[in-house]
């Protein structure tokens, strides 16, 4: 058997794309401890990361038959990412299938919070978080209260704020970032709590 060990890996790539299917299983020795403990280090269970990683290697190698591999000199970075995208794949799955069975008579799947309608002492908590979440913006300095109004009081994207004040979208994402710091800081020190 020929060693391959010495080709990089879009050589590799090109070579398993003519037939060599040595040339993967070079490509597969190189990264495949990189990759396995990437995902093992997501998922934390030995049986779905070996599962979600011969998914990522299945996947990389029907995406590089198809002829659609286009990452040239970045293979390690493409392989992590679609172990990555195959991990969120899954949790999504996970979470649209954690629903409570009907069957289970020891839970009340209709007794739940949020679709119950709202108490007057809720109503009551609430508008006091709104006076005190107004009180804190007024509290702003002038640049970090018109970043803030624009963003959560009017919708507009970060983009519309920068032309409309004059400023970069870097300089609006930053008064942004600082004006929720202060908010925070302000309600820590008076002991303000902003949640139900």
């Amino acid at each position: 058997m020929k060693s391959y060990n010495d080709k990089s890996d879009e050589q590799l790539i090109s070579l398993y794309v003519d037939g060599k299917n040595e040339a993967f299983d070079e490509l597969l020795e190189r990264h495949k401890d990189r990759v396995y403990l990437y995902i093992y280090h997501a998922v934390k269970n030995d049986e779905l990361a070996d599962d979600i990683f011969q998914d990522t290697f299945v996947k990389a190698i029907m995406t590089i038959k198809q002829g659609r591999y286009v990452e040239n000199g970045h293979f390690p970075a493409w392989i992590t990412r679609i172990a990555h995208n195959l991990i969120i794949d899954y949790y999504r799955q996970i979470k649209a299938e954690n629903l409570q069975s009907t069957d289970d008579t020891d839970v009340n799947i209709l007794n739940r919070k949020e679709l119950s309608d709202s108490t007057v002492e809720d109503n009551l908590v609430t508008s006091q978080i709104h006076a005190d979440v107004r009180r804190l913006v007024k509290s702003l300095p002038d640049n970090q209260r018109e970043v803030l109004e624009m963003r959560y009081y009017k919708n507009m994207s970060f983009k519309e704020i920068a032309d409309t004040t004059g400023v970069s979208i870097n300089t609006a994402l930053g008064r942004m970032r600082y004006a929720i710091l202060n908010m925070r800081r302000m309600a820590e020190e008076h002991n303000i709590v902003l949640t139900l």
